[in-house]
């Protein structure tokens, strides 16, 4: 009996955190990943010279097992851990496939999934993680996701009708209407405009369902050292360590060596289909992790419904892409600009709230705004070395206190159940 109520109340508490708050969450942040990045692949794909049915295999690979990813890290750790795929590493990736075959390329992405699997499985990333400090991490974030911000406001002397008024209704909505997500109002009232302005354009593809291909990884020294390895770091320093820091700072004790090995699994198992991995994805944590998916505990079903339709983008990716692709895109960075204003704030203040690792943060910060890339890593890897690395020589005695700061972080790691 004791094992039937606990097992009803569980039931309970899942199906209650499904509500306006959590779908609307999800629904947009599925959206946002579904929308530009798509497109990145389309076009690394096309200028690689795949065939539409690789093209095809690409997107069901990292959308259909980043879904995955989201639902087995949501239901596990009842956080809200979104899974895709890493936005630079597709951009990195779509040159490679310029000078190397598609089975070369996939034999780097097995090798990159396989390099954050024993990163994680052997636990370096999680004791890596709880040395690092917070105040650096949390600057990285703002400086990293910023652009969500001031996209936010270019799109408004791009479209001041429909992002001035998607923002006039979030301001209005989050001050006099309180059962209704002001990020759903807003979302609705954009499109509404979109669509009455012309603004949705269908782009000219084929419409039909298709099967993805599987492939046969070969490896090539040279694919490995010039993809292979910087995928490896951008998916640990970039989307993971964006994921990581974002959770903390809405409070949450985020499973570092799990999120890990996932990732690692999901870079293996995307190989076999020409797709460069399937991890943790940042923005989309972002979205779902915020104020705006309502109530902290139950933020993880978000996650639930961003993995359904990431899953279900995947597998009819033939199909939807030419209408998902047809949103303006001004419309998507006016919504993920605001979706990202509680997560935006909450880390600027982790950042510059307390004395310490104040000038490391700022160099995070201005590293990570600033869009570098060296040796094919994106600034948010190096946003959190580089503010180390400052810290060490003008902040050195901080260090001292970091135990207290990261006292409590890094959650249950155990995969098993």
């Amino acid at each position: 009996m004791k094992d039937n109520h606990e097992t009803s109340g569980k039931m309970k508490g899942f199906s209650n955190s499904f509500n306006i708050n959590t779908v609307s969450a999800g629904t947009l942040a599925a959206i946002f990943g579904c929308t530009g990045p798509a497109l990145i692949i389309i076009n690394g794909a096309t200028n690689g010279g795949l065939t539409q049915a690789q093209t095809i295999s690409w997107l069901f690979a990292v959308y259909f097992f980043g879904g995955l990813i989201g639902l087995f890290l949501g239901l596990r750790y009842k956080q809200p851990i979104a899974g895709a795929y890493s936005i630079p590493g597709a951009v990195l990736v779509a040159g490679g496939l310029t000078n190397f075959s598609l089975s070369d390329a996939a034999g780097a992405y097995l090798a990159a999934g396989i390099i954050v699997f024993v990163l994680g499985i052997t636990g370096v990333i999680g004791k890596v993680t709880k040395w690092i400090p917070v105040p650096i991490v949390m600057a990285m974030i703002v400086g990293a996701m910023i652009r969500f911000g001031t996209d936010m406001i270019l799109s408004v002397e791009q479209a001041p009708l429909v992002a001035g008024t998607a923002i006039l209704v979030y301001l209005f909505s989050t001050r006099y209407i309180k059962k209704v997500p002001p990020i759903l109002s807003a979302f609705l009232v954009a499109v509404i405009l979109s669509i009455s302005t012309g603004q949705f354009q269908v782009q000219e593809m084929d419409s039909a369902f298709s099967l993805p291909q599987m492939l046969f990884p070969t490896f090539n020294l040279d694919a490995i050292i010039s993809i292979g390895i910087p995928l490896a770091l951008l998916v640990i320093g970039a989307e993971n360590a964006q994921a990581t820091g974002v959770l903390m700072a809405q409070g949450y004790k985020p499973p570092v060596n799990a999120m890990t090995i996932i990732s690692g699994i999901g870079g293996i198992v995307t190989s076999f289909f020409g797709g460069h991995n399937a991890n943790i994805a940042g923005p989309m944590t972002a979205i779902c992790s915020s104020k705006e998916a309502g109530e902290k505990q139950g933020r993880y079903a978000s996650v639930i419904v961003c993995g359904v339709l990431f899953s279900a983008f995947g597998l009819f990716a033939g199909v939807v892409l030419p209408f998902v692709t047809a949103m303006p895109k001004v419309l998507i960075g006016t919504i993920a600009g605001l979706a990202m204003i509680g997560v935006l704030l909450n880390s600027l203040q982790s950042a510059f709230a307390k004395p310490r690792f104040q000038i490391g943060a700022f160099f995070a910060l201005v590293i990570a705004m600033s869009g570098v890339s060296f040796f094919g890593v994106s600034s948010p890897f190096w946003a959190i070395l580089g503010g180390i690395a400052v810290s060490l020589i003008i902040e050195k005695v901080d260090f001292a206190t970091i135990s207290n700061d990261q006292e409590g972080q890094g959650g249950e790691d155990e995969i098993s159940a």
